[in-house]
């Protein structure tokens, strides 16, 4: 059996105690097969054999997604891609791409992590509002709520959304009276769900979704609001407890979920460890705040180990929290809100 059969063959068994040998096992795979990770890792002398903990792992700047095709290929194996995931941005900023092997392997692992939270995907109804990611096409959310909408059979396949408010306050009424026994969950990315809230403020459907899901992003679109801020704002618009929030980026086929109040939960594929932002060479499961690295284990034909520009905090329970971006770095489309 190959490596990569064998891999994913364990990749859904993988738990928290199994995690770190298993991506240890991917991190020798990928320093030999992942050309510009090998040269990093080269110009960094570092010797792969040595490395004996996540800790002591060099990561991969995420910007090397703008420049090169961050792919790993074992020889004999030159696949093609069968799908590009690109991030959001403007016409002046370089968009990072993601080249997939499997778009199979990104649904699956993608709808075992949204059940492991929520529950399976066949007792909900999703609608989604993201229409920046639409217009901008090769979009990995759009492409996993698309995936969720399939999987879960729900009746209403017209699921998504541009700016016409009217009709998904139509579909989010039909669906609740028409779906009794789902769910019903709106996925939005945070500008757009606050411009619905001001076009149509009080409505009596904006208060029928059980969930709503807010994926970041303001884009320069709106003001910059801290998350206790814009949470309360949305809570108070949809009449909502807590606002759910995704953690993801079109580098990772992970991802993790926030079920109230800002705090993310990890699956055992994705780990978070914290860097002073001052030094790239400091990752650390202790440390409580600092710059986020990712262990994505998904990533088997991309690199799994990411250095972001992301800030966070990590909580005694396990959850952390994302409180903005690095100085000079581009708002990105899964934005994270200062907090």
């Amino acid at each position: 059996m190959s490596f990569r059969a064998d891999y994913l063959s364990e990749l859904p068994q993988v738990t928290f105690a199994t995690a770190e040998a298993l991506a240890l096992r991917l991190f020798r795979h990928q320093a030999a097969h992942c050309t510009p990770y090998r040269r990093w890792l080269q110009a960094l002398n570092c010797r792969p054999e040595q490395v004996q903990r996540l800790t002591d792992v060099p990561f991969l700047p995420i910007e090397f997604f703008k420049t090169q095709d961050v792919v790993t290929a074992e020889p004999g194996d030159a696949w093609q891609p069968v799908q590009t995931f690109r991030s959001s941005g403007t016409t002046l900023q370089q968009r990072s791409r993601h080249l997939v092997r499997d778009p199979q392997l990104y649904h699956e692992h993608a709808r075992r992590i949204f059940e492991q939270q929520y529950g399976p995907l066949t007792g909900w109804t999703f609608l989604a509002l993201l229409p920046s990611y639409l217009e901008q096409g090769e979009s990995s959310l759009v492409d996993m709520v698309e995936h969720f909408v399939r999987a879960s059979q729900q009746p209403q396949q017209e699921a998504f959304f541009l700016r016409d408010h009217a009709a998904l306050l139509a579909a989010l009424e039909t669906a609740k009276r028409t779906q009794p026994g789902r769910r019903l969950m709106l996925i939005g990315v945070t500008y757009a769900l606050l411009d619905l809230l001001a076009a149509f403020p009080g409505h009596p459907a904006l208060r029928l979704p059980d969930a709503v899901l807010e994926t970041g992003g303001m884009k320069g679109r709106r003001r910059e609001m801290i998350r206790e801020e814009l949470h309360a704002e949305l809570g108070a618009g949809f009449g909502q407890a807590v606002i759910h929030s995704e953690y993801g980026m079109t580098e990772l086929l992970s991802q993790a979920y926030s079920p109230g109040h800002g705090r993310f939960w990890a699956p055992p594929a994705l780990q978070i460890l914290l860097r002073e932002p001052t030094d790239p060479f400091s990752p650390s499961f202790e440390r409580a705040a600092g710059a986020i690295n990712v262990v994505d284990l998904a990533n088997i034909d991309s690199c799994a180990f990411l250095e972001t520009r992301d800030l966070g905090r990590r909580h005694p329970d396990g959850s952390f929290e994302v409180l903005g971006r690095l100085d000079n770095s581009d708002i990105r489309g899964c934005s994270q809100l200062a907090g």
